[in-house]
């Protein structure tokens, strides 16, 4: 079992609290099985979890996991949960620096990839204006603040996963 941080980088121009919307934001990641076989990594997948898919039930009554999965390789069930506590906004002081913005318990599965999608949102930097519908899949993203009479802006994201 081990804990990974997702780590968001980006170059914010005046917006602030950008962060994952909802209970059902999908995290879209690549995972891959830790168990060896031969030395070699295994079973490379691309998955989407949710804060609501949580559910899932562990095998022998251990509780439940955002997503649970048997490997086709070694056969083993692996899980990963989104630690609710850990979902943490990207401001405008933490620009263009990483920043650990969500973290995930796995057992038997480590996260490789992050596709940023769309369900995040933002706020502008100086004003009340809310942005509730970012798509960040193209890693830019911009628009404009009526009331303050600018250009709003996320630029160049780009991401990282550590052990925690």
């Amino acid at each position: 079992m081990g804990k990974f941080g997702l780590q968001f980088k980006a170059s914010l121009e005046n917006v602030t609290n950008v962060r994952p919307v909802g209970d059902d934001f999908r995290w879209y990641l690549k995972v891959k099985c830790v168990r060896v076989t031969g030395g070699q990594w295994t079973d490379i997948k691309k998955k989407t979890i949710t804060l609501s898919s949580s559910l899932m039930p562990l095998k022998g009554g251990r509780g439940s996991a955002s997503m649970v999965q048997k490997c086709k390789l070694c056969s083993r069930e692996n899980s990963i949960d989104i630690l609710r506590d850990t979902i943490t906004p990207y401001n405008a002081e933490d620009s263009e620096r990483y920043k650990t913005i969500v973290q995930f318990e796995c057992r038997g599965l480590e996260p490789v990839d992050f596709q940023p999608q769309a369900g995040f949102a933002a706020s502008g930097a100086e004003t009340s204006t809310q942005f509730p519908e970012i798509n960040l899949q193209e890693k830019d993203w911009t628009d404009y603040d009526e009331k303050a009479s600018e250009s709003v802006g996320i630029y160049e994201v780009t991401y990282q996963f550590i052990k925690c």
